[in-house]
């Protein structure tokens, strides 16, 4: 729980919880058609403190049920909502994104940023396509190959963070097989990384050490953040996430 809390104060200041952008965001909503004259009910599943959140309500007319298991994160994405009067539109619920509440087919758009990983990209598609309606839109970034082929390295890496990184092409080949039609894809930038989440990160490090004494468990936690900066600065012509955009079959 004290390795949780940490975690929580190191992220809970930043824009960005993962990497993503608002560009990015736009793009996706652009390559799923979404009407933005018609009322939609939209699902931000892992929604952290909101950013994604935030750009869909003031691109689209929606209702949004802003979702994270984390109270910290949910408190400020309310907080965030009022102060840019989108408290109307948004609706931040603490729940986990494995045990969803919502009733069959009562969502136009399920949309998850970075967060899908947390259950797994198959269990996340088809646990959630159930909560769409028919022609609904699923909206995901998942962490990719860009490459078929790759350095030992990097492949030894990722199977041990997340041995369901696959490429594109099998990404959609899941979609494909649990009933989905997709509609779009695209690799997040290097700004996305960088400029939009590891900096800001980096910038929040000597600060947060400072306000833990720089304890043992604050120092490993920044040397791990540290790490992982570095795998991407070293790989990232290999992996990034990607941005798929599907539609459910009726």
């Amino acid at each position: 729980m004290e390795n949780l809390e940490l975690l929580i104060d190191l992220h809970q200041h930043n824009d960005r919880q993962g990497p993503g952008g608002a560009l990015e965001t736009e793009l996706a909503i652009t390559l799923a058609a979404l009407d933005r004259s018609r009322p939609l009910k939209i699902a931000d599943l892992g929604c952290g403190t909101g950013a994604s959140t935030l750009c869909l309500a003031n691109k689209l007319n929606a209702d949004i049920i802003a979702v994270d298991f984390l109270p910290e994160f949910i408190e400020i994405l309310r907080r965030n909502a009022e102060t840019c009067n989108l408290s109307q539109s948004i609706h931040p619920q603490v729940e986990s994104i494995d045990n969803l509440t919502f009733a069959p087919n009562e969502l136009d758009v399920i949309w998850s940023e970075g967060a899908i990983y947390n259950i797994g990209f198959e269990q996340g598609i088809n646990d959630w396509r159930p909560f769409l309606k028919p022609q609904g839109v699923l909206a995901v970034s998942e962490i990719t190959w860009l490459t078929d082929h790759r350095p030992n390295e990097i492949q030894s890496y990722w199977d041990a963070q997340y041995p369901e990184i696959d490429t594109a092409s099998a990404k959609i080949k899941l979609l494909e097989k649990a009933g989905y039609v997709p509609l779009g894809y695209f690799v997040l930038p290097e700004h996305c990384w960088l400029d939009n989440y590891y900096h800001p990160l980096q910038s929040r490090f000597d600060k947060f050490l400072s306000h833990h004494a720089h304890s043992d468990d604050a120092q490993a936690l920044v040397e791990a953040e540290k790490q992982e900066i570095e795998v991407f600065k070293q790989f990232k012509a290999y992996f990034s996430y990607g941005f798929y955009i599907a539609r459910k079959l009726a």
